[in-house]
């Protein structure tokens, strides 16, 4: 069978949550799928960097063009001009001319349940390329049950329709040294303790209550800073404002993107994870933190007890006391923390890539025969 997968977000320098699942998944599909064909779609320039996807006699790579409308003009001239027999699309956006056979993911649709978080031109294009590609697409993927039920609920695609499959977790991250902490600490300007955010800094991961939480945890904690760790993405001048505000601007920290290779000391160098999110597809950071034995204090939103298990603390992230409580007792209990150090290191262990691959294979094999 060949295989046909929209590789463009995965060829990129900078990668954030859904430029890494497509990463992850393409590899593992590669290897779980020795018997069949791969064709990987890429954008004409750049090339990916050296060794980020897989190569060898049953993988090639398509290179097409043009760069601007690629998903509607290129990918969709190519899906005409020569089909492959199954097309995988990782993100959300199904060419306007696609096989028969063509299954998607969709990672999440925050812009349906927190519409005033993202600019006007960017939610009217994720609801109607998301709503367009479950209806076309002959399976979608999903990373949660969570937001298995969203599409249920908001884009009416029947359950059959849908699969769940995990993610993985990068064998990468894993409890850095004393020495490897100590080189991103100083890289990064991180001197004192540290909370630590990880993901894109924007309306819907709730920073501003993040931020406030912070504000109001007890004097006694007052050498404790703030990493809030990710890319700039829309509507962030609140967040900005509130460090302000609040006189916080030397203990709350912008890191900006942080490679890949640094993130495992990072994570591991943190007193702990909180992740405040409003809504998440998934939060693979909370299982990144718990791989490098780093506890998680976590929002009870959405998909995040799918994704922490019972291996985190919850909060709701509507009620800004219960949060900064929550992160209080992280840092003052150390037998909390080291209990959710080690629940996070045994639920973790049921995540990986190659499980994941192997399932959404299971998912294309199952498209291409119907």
């Amino acid at each position: 069978m060949l295989i046909g997968i929209d590789a463009s977000r995965a060829a990129v320098d900078q990668r954030t949550g859904t430029e890494n699942y497509s990463v992850q998944v393409i590899r593992g599909l590669v290897q779980a799928g020795r018997d069949h064909r791969f064709r990987l779609y890429l954008r004409s320039s750049p090339s990916p960097p050296h060794g980020l996807l897989p190569e060898g006699p049953q993988v090639h790579w398509r290179k097409v063009g043009p760069r601007r409308l690629w998903t509607h003009v290129g990918l969709s001239c190519e899906m005409l001009r020569n089909p492959p027999d199954v097309l995988f699309i990782p993100a959300h956006v199904v060419p306007i001319y696609h096989p028969r056979a063509t299954v998607v993911t969709v990672h999440d649709i925050g812009y349906r349940y927190y519409p005033q978080h993202h600019t006007l031109p960017s939610r009217l294009y994720l609801d109607l390329s998301t709503r367009l590609s479950c209806r076309v697409a002959r399976r979608v993927i999903v990373d949660s049950e969570s937001t298995a039920r969203d599409l249920v609920r908001e884009y009416r695609v029947a359950p059959g329709k849908i699969t769940v499959v995990y993610p993985g977790v990068n064998p990468a991250m894993s409890r850095a040294d004393r020495a490897a902490q100590e080189v991103v600490r100083r890289r990064y300007g991180l001197e004192r303790p540290f909370l630590l955010y990880l993901g894109t800094i924007q309306p819907r991961k709730n920073l501003s209550h993040l931020i406030e939480a912070f504000a109001r945890l007890p004097r006694d904690l007052g050498n404790v800073d703030l990493a809030l760790v990710g890319g700039t993405g829309w509507l962030v001048g609140e967040i900005f404002r509130r460090v302000d505000e609040l006189g916080l601007e030397d203990r709350v920290h912008f890191v900006g993107y942080v490679p890949d290779g640094d993130l495992p000391a990072l994570l591991s160098a943190a007193e702990c994870l909180v992740m405040p999110s409003l809504y998440e597809g998934f939060g693979l950071p909370v299982l990144e933190a718990m791989a490098c034995g780093t506890a998680v204090v976590c929002s009870d939103a959405s998909s995040l007890p799918e994704a922490a298990g019972e291996a985190a603390l919850f909060f709701s992230p509507y009620d800004v006391q219960e949060m900064a409580d929550a992160m209080v007792r992280v840092l003052t209990d150390a037998a909390l923390r080291q209990t959710l150090v080690e629940r996070g290191y045994a639920h973790v262990a049921r995540f990986s890539w190659e499980r994941a691959s192997r399932e959404v294979l299971d998912v294309l094999t199952e498209a291409a025969r119907a």
